[in-house]
């Protein structure tokens, strides 16, 4: 199991006093989905595979970043269940001195043949990417037919032994936004947490448009007409009473007791308290979702610097972070998608399933 040594529990601040806590791996740039919010080119460019990250290089990052106060690891892709034997990469980060959380995000379509050895491995959180509960929707927004792979993996998951499982749904006006009650009730069946996230102008999100999206106003508002009241959970955990917590999701209650997530980045954004960062599947390190530039760890890892060198990179960027990416662009006066299709092209990093959600 993770250690959680006391000298491992205290991480670097960025210029905006935020720590380096949560770090998210993404281990592939490939997916066996074609998401339209993600994904919704036909063609795209991928990253060199002799420039991918071997398991050992990501333990020996990894390792680099809990020593500066990082201590949860979350692993994406891509779909990470794409990249060979990902169980064996579990191993080396659960026995990472200072990670005391490690969960995986994750499409669910190969999560049925995985599920048993993922917990034996040690991985101790799974969040399902989820987005409708009808076949012929999800057929038309990832352009696969693997929905029952995906309730059959969700299924696996709960006989393998993980508990609480999240699913995340991203909430798409015009398309399903008359399924929020149906992924509660989901939720509810499943003894798991949906989590609702608002449609965001993030990497390879080509056709976003602000009149997609729907906010978490608007989302609290439908469900209250259905199940009445909701109230905000209140996490004081770190002894203050603030409903912002340091995850993205916002946390609700319904009157008996079932809880949910909305992840309101479009609306309203949770820049100030945001302590992640993310290393692309080739080591580069982006400090925010919306970055457009990142720092080359491989680089740094493959020519033999030092590990004292490499974290006092990590350092000093991280000291010097003031990113708000989602603050500033909710302050856009016409705001329209981040990267054009040809600067994706150009540089494929910039794609979220690059550089993991």
């Amino acid at each position: 199991m993770p250690n959680s040594d006391s000298s491992f529990t205290r991480p670097i601040a960025d210029a905006l006093g935020r720590p380096l806590r949560s770090l998210r791996v993404s281990v592939t740039d490939r997916c066996n989905l074609r998401c339209h919010y993600c994904m919704p080119e036909d063609e795209y460019v991928w990253l060199q595979r002799e420039e991918i990250l071997k398991f050992e290089e990501i333990s020996e990052l990894a390792g680099i970043f809990a020593a500066l106060g990082v201590n949860k690891i979350r692993l994406t892709g891509g779909e990470p269940l794409l990249r060979h034997d990902l169980s064996a990469l579990i191993r080396l980060l659960a026995q990472k001195e200072g990670i005391q959380d490690l969960a995986l995000t994750t499409n669910g379509v190969l999560l049925r043949r995985h599920a048993k050895d993922l917990r034996a491995a040690g991985l101790q959180r799974i969040t399902v990417s989820l987005d409708t509960l009808r076949p012929e929707r999800f057929q038309t927004l990832t352009r696969s037919v693997a929905h029952s792979a995906v309730l059959d993996g969700i299924q696996a998951a709960r006989e393998a032994g993980f508990n609480n499982i999240k699913v995340n749904a991203v909430i798409m006006r015009g398309f399903n936004e008359d399924e929020l009650t149906d992924l509660i009730q989901f939720g509810r069946q499943i003894g798991g947490e949906i989590r609702f996230i608002e449609y965001m102008d993030v990497g390879g999100a080509t056709r976003w448009s602000l009149d997609k999206v729907m906010t978490r106003a608007e989302m609290l508002e439908a469900l209250k007409r259905r199940f009445g009241a909701i109230r905000p959970v209140v996490d004081d955990s770190d002894g203050s009473a603030e409903i912002r917590s340091k995850a993205p999701a916002d946390e609700f209650e319904f009157q008996d007791g079932v809880r949910f997530g909305i992840i309101s980045s479009t609306s309203q954004p949770f820049c100030r308290s945001c302590d992640r960062s993310r290393l692309t599947p080739d080591g580069v390190w982006f400090l925010c979702l919306y970055a457009s530039q990142g720092i080359d760890l491989k680089k740094l890892l493959r020519s033999g610097a030092p590990h004292e060198v490499i974290a006092e990179t990590i350092r000093q960027a991280w000291t010097e972070r003031r990113d708000r990416g989602a603050e500033e662009r909710k302050l856009l006066n016409a705001r329209g998608v981040l990267f054009p299709v040809e600067e994706l092209r150009k540089d494929p990093r910039r794609e979220m399933h690059t550089r993991g959600g």
